[in-house]
């Protein structure tokens, strides 16, 4: 090797193959979006309510501290329910079904685009990437799931991951079909 020339480093990339295909399996993909957005909703509503059991708390010791209690809402109370989410996330998406309690309510689960099943970090970053874009890009967001083949959203496409159907749901849209 000349000095000129780059040093190599023997790094390789093994780049692996969609583990899903919609052509060859598309009841993996039936009803996704749907069923997406009503888990979503059922999610919501388990991490709100106890946020909202907190807010009631903290808003009640300051009613008994006459005022001093709403000091901890700030410190405690934002940072508090971000940790709360993302404990969610990611134990729920982690967990062996890969789902969290609404997903798995739906027959969904996430997995990796090669096919692996989820694990914490990234189902606590799903949560954190999802939060971000639904910020900048509300309705964007939604309208990638109608443009591409797995119905894969803008932050599944950006993490690499896929919402499918559970192997309950795929073989029962293969024996009705």
């Amino acid at each position: 090797m000349a000095a000129s020339e780059p040093k190599r480093i023997g790094v390789s990339i093994d780049l692996k193959p969609h583990a899903y295909d919609p052509a060859a399996n598309p009841e993996l993909f039936e009803g996704v979006l749907a069923r997406r957005l009503v888990a979503f909703v059922i999610d919501v509503v388990i991490i709100a309510a106890p946020v909202a059991v907190a807010g009631l708390f903290v808003f009640l010791l300051g009613l008994l501290t006459f005022g001093l209690g709403w000091w901890l809402f700030w410190p405690l109370f934002g940072p508090g329910a971000i940790i709360w989410v993302l404990v969610y996330y990611g134990s729920t998406l982690g967990n062996p079904a890969s789902a969290t309690i609404g997903m798995r309510r739906m027959g969904l689960e996430m997995r990796t685009w090669y096919g692996a099943p989820s694990y914490f970090v990234l189902g606590a970053v799903h949560a954190i990437v999802f939060w971000i874009t639904i910020s900048a890009l509300t309705p964007f967001i939604l309208l990638v799931g109608f443009f591409n083949e797995r119905h894969r959203l803008l932050h599944d496409i950006v993490l690499g991951t896929v919402i499918i159907n559970s192997p309950e749901r795929t073989a029962a849209a293969r024996r009705a079909n």
